[in-house]
């Protein structure tokens, strides 16, 4: 049951407290290394929530007639490891012990490539909307998860994409509020 139990991972996949959709968009990380957590933010249409997008979009089938703004999406491969939707939802789509393809152009202390050593997580939101309680709680006891299975994480290799893609990216934006996020952590 969602927020009771803490969460496990298993070969890089969370236990039964997440769905799985998994995303063709992934591939073998070079050096087996998981050293930064990077939080993402996503929603669409941009600003719509709950919809089949996001998920489509991740493996690889999004109608781009769905919505005028999809077009610019057509033929994009994308994906993260992990989506928490405003309910609270876990939803996974690569393995963690696989390199998904969320970072894009990206630099993290002078290094390249950020998905090469990185989780990412997305949040159904935008940069502009306060995100929802459950979407914290979940956020935190998945990355307390993520910290007692990968060592080099901890609070302090947590960022945001904006972060590792300044001036390209935004998010997961100023809405996002890392001090309940980070006391949250510090709590549990």
């Amino acid at each position: 049951m969602r927020g009771e139990l803490p969460i496990k991972l298993y070969n890089g996949w969370v236990d039964g407290c997440a769905r799985k959709c998994i995303s063709p968009h992934f591939n073998a990380r070079p050096d087996n290394e998981v050293s930064l957590l990077v939080i993402h933010n996503i929603s669409l249409p941009a600003g719509c929530y709950g919809g089949p997008y996001i998920d489509q979009l991740f493996q690889g089938c999004l109608d781009i007639e769905a919505d005028r703004d999809f077009v610019e999406l057509k033929g994009l491969e994308v994906s993260a490891h992990f989506l928490i939707r405003r309910n609270g939802e876990i939803v996974q789509y690569v393995s963690c012990e696989q390199r998904a393809w969320h970072a894009g152009i990206s630099e993290y202390h002078g290094r390249q490539a950020c998905n090469d050593f990185t989780i990412g997580i997305e949040v159904e939101g935008t940069d502009f909307q306060d995100y929802t309680g459950i979407q914290y709680q979940e956020l935190t006891r998945l990355t307390l998860a993520l910290f007692a299975t990968y060592p080099m994480l901890n609070t302090d290799t947590i960022v945001g994409h904006s972060d590792i893609a300044p001036g390209r990216k935004t998010d997961p934006g100023e809405c996002f509020d890392w001090v309940r996020y980070k006391t949250g952590l510090s709590k549990m």
